[in-house]
């Protein structure tokens, strides 16, 4: 059974950082992308920051400079830095991995931004 395990969400200051980390266990083959969406309170979930198996890496507009995401293959792990943190940010994060015939979601982690 796979299981996505996400982590590092928590309060934080404006312009503060935090760094999400998602872990996969169990087995996952031929995965293309691992990615990160986010849903604040009364908005659709959104698409915030998506890698793929080869490196490559987007971004929604609004995160562009100030968050990056990477993985590691070896670990089945995906990353979030989240730098400048403005309560706009504020939201469910959610992990998310992507291949032929399958998704996986994780459980979702409160980030909260606030003075």
């Amino acid at each position: 059974q796979v299981q996505l395990v996400e982590s590092g969400g928590g309060l934080v200051q404006p312009g503060g950082s935090l760094r999400l980390s998602c872990a996969a266990s169990g087995s996952i083959i031929n995965i293309h992308t691992m990615n990160w969406y986010r849903q604040a309170p009364g908005k659709q979930r959104e698409l915030v920051a998506l890698i793929t198996s080869g490196g490559s890496t987007n971004y929604k507009d609004s995160v562009k400079g100030r968050f990056t995401i990477s993985r590691d293959n070896a670990k089945n792990t995906v990353y979030l830095q989240m730098n400048s943190l403005s309560p706009e940010d504020t939201a469910v994060y959610y992990c998310n991995v992507r291949g032929i015939g399958f998704v996986y979601w994780g459980q979702g982690t409160q980030v909260t931004v606030s003075s």
